[in-house]
């Protein structure tokens, strides 16, 4: 009497141990999982028992080669790609018999994350015919998807580079951070060889099941200086990694991951989105030659089916990145968040307002050798029509999140905010530190110092700042990356990452 087992699916491979155990009925199967994630084509794996439900649910875990090595002598392969059904011979009595099934990828355009494996028990007949099957038995398993984390989740540990001209900002990094009580990781000189976008290379994840979940950073396909970090440092047998190859594909700034973000959670029109929704950045849709995020990614993103992603204009600027004009901040009304926009018109309205109340001649970028006036920024005719230009893009992305999140205008705050069009590129830049390009951590804000127009011996954009997000119960810490992230055309959320927990919400309790 054997066992026959299948599967039509090449994502998985089976195998199998032997328990002896005292039961009422002769044949009982039992399903396991093994977990695991593909990785340079190098299988590495862990075992722990699936969930019964309509779906039965693994998720790429990682150990190392030796374990696998071990893990091979102890659970014979059974069915892979190359073996999609096999006999597996039945020992007679109380035997029971344990099958162990091992994800080797994500969902992806090309596979729905569904496994459906078949088994049967079968018995002999007569001398030269055929076993007949006396039992058979399907099950399905979802691989776990990778899911993101939005800002008003609680951070675990912050992540930035330490480089040779950064001082500035990693000392109010360091002491934003210590007094908010959490973990701060460096990356230093000899491993990041001086790319500082932390943000830019890495996005931190998580997966989920029943019996086990731990963070997954993915990789971006931006592969700068920093390339070897998620791999060589952020790896390890309780954290996963994940890349997609643009192999095919240019990759341009749009892949880089300050233009991945997610949104907390939201109701639109009815339905729920309670792991939020996906936010990245694209060329206009009728634009026939502009930047975009590569497909690969993208497809990915969409597979993972739990946090259907949104596309905003973000091709206007020469970065491209959604998070140098959007953010969310927690709040402890309305929807539980904020949506933080940079807005051209309402930096006009902040320094028509000082103008008219005498202080026109008051200087931005003060000392640092490029100082201009109230005056001087308000008679430029050229500088507000880019302005216009800039917040007419905006107000376009204003008008998408609306729909796609379900937002009303109060549930979004205009941050005052000038940007200046690059001739050469006729792509827009933060004309001062762009202060919507924040860090959150929990209620504690980092932001980026703009050195605006000094009032009564206070900066006048960190004041509107305050009076916008204070009410909330928010604090704003101004941090100096004026040199070392600005002019290099990034700011504090380009220079950091955050590791935060997992939503308490289910993935698998969503109707897909």
């Amino acid at each position: 009497m054997n066992y026959f087992i299948s599967t039509l699916n090449e994502c998985v491979y089976i195998s199998k141990t032997v328990l002896f155990r005292n039961h009422k009925k002769n044949h009982r199967i039992f399903f396991f999982m093994v977990t695991a994630l593909l990785v340079d084509q190098v299988l590495h794996a862990f075992l722990s028992p699936i969930f019964s439900a309509s779906y039965n649910i693994f998720t790429p875990i990682l150990e190392t080669p030796v374990c696998l090595s071990l893990f091979m002598q102890d659970y014979p392969l059974v069915l892979n790609k190359e073996q999609l059904a096999a006999e597996v011979p039945y020992l007679g009595g109380n035997s029971e018999l344990e099958f162990f099934v091992e994800g080797l990828r994500f969902p992806d355009k090309d596979f729905e994350g569904l496994v459906t494996i078949s088994l049967s028990l079968l018995e002999p007949s007569a001398q030269d015919f055929p076993e007949t099957p006396i039992f058979t038995d399907k099950v399905v398993f979802r691989v776990a998807p990778w899911i993101m984390t939005p800002n008003t989740l609680k951070p675990v540990e912050v992540f930035v580079c330490s480089t040779s001209d950064n001082y500035e900002f990693l000392k109010g990094i360091r002491k934003m951070v210590q007094s908010s009580g959490y973990k701060l990781k460096i990356c230093h000189e000899y491993m990041n060889r001086g790319d500082r976008w932390m943000q830019d290379e890495i996005e931190f994840g998580y997966i989920d099941s029943p019996h086990q979940r731990f963070p997954v950073v993915l990789d971006s396909p931006r592969d700068g200086d920093l390339q070897e970090f998620p791999y060589e440092v952020l790896l390890g047998p309780d954290f996963g990694y994940v890349t997609r190859y643009a192999q095919a594909e240019e990759v341009s700034s749009l892949d880089s991951f300050g233009n991945l973000e997610v949104s907390p959670p939201v109701t639109v029109n009815g339905k729920n989105y309670p792991l939020g929704r996906i936010i990245i950045g694209v060329a206009f849709p009728t634009t026939a030659h502009g930047r975009n995020m590569t497909k690969v990614v993208q497809d990915f993103l969409w597979a993972q089916k739990v946090q259907e992603p949104i596309a905003l204009y973000s091709d206007w600027l020469v970065v491209g990145h959604v998070d140098e004009f959007m953010t969310f901040v927690p709040a402890p009304d309305r929807k539980g968040f904020r949506l933080l926009l940079a807005s051209p018109d309402a930096a006009y309205t902040v320094f028509t307002n000082l103008q008219n109340n005498g202080h026109g001649k008051a200087k931005l970028f003060q000392g640092k050798g490029e100082e201009i006036s109230v005056n001087e920024i308000l008679s430029n005719e050229e500088f507000r029509a880019e302005n216009i230009y800039v917040q007419s893009c905006i107000d376009w992305n204003r008008d998408v999140l609306k729909k796609e999140l379900g937002l009303d205008e109060d549930d979004i705050i205009d941050l005052p905010i000038l940007f200046k069009v690059m001739a050469e590129e006729n792509r827009a830049v933060a004309y001062y530190p762009d202060m919507v390009n924040m860090i959150v951590l929990g209620t504690n804000l980092g932001i980026p110092k703009p050195f605006g127009p000094q009032v009564n011996g206070s900066c006048a954009l960190e004041t509107e700042m305050r009076s916008l997000l204070e009410p909330l119960g928010l604090n704003c810490t101004f941090i100096d990356d004026f040199a070392s992230y600005h002019k290099l055309l990034g700011e504090v959320h380009c220079g950091s990452n955050v590791l935060r927990e997992p939503f308490a919400f289910k993935w698998w309790n969503l109707e897909m």
